[in-house]
């Protein structure tokens, strides 16, 4: 039921096509599997040799990770992390998962992990600090409000510009606020998605920002009595938010990943597992 939850809330019918919460953590977690320790590609590229160690949120929020344990593979993130490290030649066994905050991932020094993923958008100035891989995912940005509130019924960029909003910091919602909506107040801004949410839920904002996914599911799961009010076109103005997975600068292991990502984008997997985590027939409107 839960898992049926989650395929409803999420869109992979979207017409259109950054981002995640977490708190820091040093807690880790290794699941249980063969014996698989990598390949040539990666020899000599890992933290540490024969294992691959990956990154996620402390919590790891549905439907990227569900439940909070990567390392069972539910969810959209926990699944594709698996399906790189298999084409890499790492069993689930030689998978370590590792804990930091968003913003930890993207500052520049050495990382714990060798990769991490927690909805990371591309942007040129992420680059500056950090190595990216090539796009996992798309998405477009989408507003959740509760039903009751000053935000029901909102369909332009005009009514949304007169709420009173809330992001995530160091995220393209909260870049996509000020960029983008311009609001007449200026937005709330939250260290996870977490406040983001409990703000919402406790009406001290009319209505908040996240990338349609997220959105969808705290609507359908995580909030009773919200929404998502609308979609924002992906457009010159606010253009679509590729997810990337983050590494320490010029990682050498970058090329070995794109070529994992390759293989799983061309054999179907990667669209099977988007299919099974972010598939929805839920119509949501768009912004004018």
């Amino acid at each position: 039921m839960r898992k049926s939850l989650i395929s409803l809330a999420i869109a992979g019918t979207i017409a259109l096509s950054a981002c995640g919460g977490s708190s820091s953590s040093d807690t880790t977690a290794v699941a249980q599997g063969g014996a698989g320790t990598g390949n040539e590609c990666t020899a000599g590229k890992t933290l540490n040799e024969g294992t691959l160690t990956i990154g996620t949120g402390s919590p790891a929020y549905g439907p990227w990770v569900i439940d909070d344990k990567p390392e069972t593979k539910q969810g959209f993130e926990a699944a594709v992390a698996y399906a790189i490290a298999e084409e890499l030649g790492y069993s689930d066994a030689n998978v370590k998962w590792v804990r930091t905050t968003f913003d930890e991932a993207i500052q520049p020094g050495k990382k714990n992990f060798d990769f991490n993923l927690q909805q990371y958008s591309i942007t040129d100035e992420r680059k500056q600090s950090v190595s990216f891989s090539d796009g996992y995912y798309t998405t477009n940005q989408a507003i959740v409000g509760l039903t009751d509130s000053a935000a029901k019924g909102v369909t332009t960029l005009a009514d949304i510009k007169k709420l009173k909003l809330g992001a995530q910091a160091g995220t393209t919602s909260l870049d996509f606020i000020n960029n983008v909506i311009k609001p007449d107040t200026e937005p709330f801004v939250y260290d996870d998605n977490a406040g983001a949410k409990a703000a919402l839920e406790a009406k001290q904002i009319d209505a908040a920002i996240f990338d349609l996914p997220t959105a969808l599911y705290v609507s359908a799961v995580e909030i009773e009595g919200s929404s998502v009010l609308g979609q924002f076109p992906a457009d010159a103005t606010a253009k679509a938010d590729e997810f990337g997975l983050v590494f320490d600068l010029d990682n050498p292991l970058v090329s070995c990943v794109n070529t994992a990502l390759a293989a799983i984008k061309s054999s179907g997997s990667l669209a099977e597992i988007t299919t099974t985590w972010l598939s929805s027939k839920a119509e949501i409107p768009v912004i004018k």
